[in-house]
C-alpha cells in the first residue's frame, strides 16, 4: 500500500476516517424516503417491496417526483466523492501527478463504500434504506469510463431485455470487482470494490431468491393511477 500511494497507512488514517463519516452522511440522504415521507407524506417503505429505492418509488408513486429521487441519489454520490477527493488532496502531500491520481482513485472507492452504507443503512431513517444501484452507478462513472461502461452496459442490457431490473442490478454488483481489477490491478482497490459489489448483492438477496424461483416482478413503465 505504501509503495503504491507513496506514503504509509498512518498518513491515510485521519483523512480516511473523516471522509468515511462525510460519505456515510451524504449517503443517508435517501431520495425515495425524503420525497415520499416529507413531500408526499406517504413513506415508500410501507408499500410494495418495502425498499427505499428508485424502482419501488416509481412503482408506487410514479410521476415527476421520480426525477427528484434520481437527482437526490446522484448528487449525494457526487458530493461524497468530490468531498472525499478534496479532503485527501488537502491533507496529504500528493507530490507527483501519478500519486495524485492514485490517491484520487482510492478516495473515490473509499467514499463509494461509505456512501453506499449510508444509502442502504441511513441512521436518520432507522437504518432502512435502498439497494444502492443509482448511487453506486454514479460512483462508477466517477471512477473510470471503462468501469462505468461494463457496469452500466450490462445493467441496461439485462434490465431492458428481461424486464428484471434486479437482474441488471446483480450484474452491476457482480461485475464491479472484476472490472475494477482489470482497470487498476491493485489489491486495495479490489478489496474496496468487493465490498461495494458485495453490499449491492446482499441488498438484492431477496430478489435473487425470487429470480431463481421465477416469482420476481418485472418492471414496466407506467404512470401511477389514483
Amino acid at each position: 500500500m505504501e509503495g503504491y500511494f507513496g506514503f504509509g497507512i498512518k498518513a491515510l488514517l485521519f483523512p480516511g476516517l473523516l471522509t468515511a463519516v462525510i460519505s456515510y452522511l451524504c449517503g443517508c440522504f435517501n431520495g425515495a424516503v425524503i420525497v415520499s415521507k416529507y413531500i408526499l407524506r406517504d413513506d415508500v417503505r410501507t408499500h410494495g417491496s418495502g425498499n427505499a429505492g428508485l424502482t419501488n418509488f416509481y412503482r408506487t408513486f410514479g410521476g415527476p417526483l421520480t426525477g427528484v429521487v434520481i437527482l437526490t441519489d446522484v448528487l449525494k454520490a457526487v458530493a461524497a466523492v468530490c468531498l472525499s477527493t478534496w479532503i485527501y488532496g488537502q491533507l496529504l502531500p500528493l507530490g507527483s501527478k501519478e500519486v495524485s491520481l492514485a490517491v484520487e482513485t482510492l478516495a473515490t472507492y473509499w467514499a463509494g463504500v461509505f456512501c453506499l452504507l449510508g444509502h442502504m443503512f441511513p441512521v436518520m431513517f432507522k437504518f432502512k434504506g435502498g439497494k444502492g444501484i443509482l448511487s453506486g452507478g454514479t460512483i462508477a462513472w466517477m471512477i473510470d469510463w471503462q468501469v462505468a461502461l461494463v457496469v452500466w452496459g450490462g445493467f441496461l442490457i439485462l434490465s431492458f431485455a428481461t424486464k428484471y431490473v434486479s437482474l441488471g442490478s446483480c450484474w452491476a454488483g457482480l461485475s464491479f470487482p472484476f472490472v475494477s481489477w482489470f482497470v487498476y490491478q491493485n489489491y486495495v482497490i479490489l478489496m474496496l470494490s468487493i465490498i461495494c459489489g458485495g453490499l449491492i448483492l446482499w441488498q438484492h438477496r431477496g430478489n435473487i431468491k425470487r429470480l431463481l424461483s421465477g416469482t420476481e416482478s418485472k418492471f414496466h413503465l407506467h404512470k401511477k393511477t389514483q
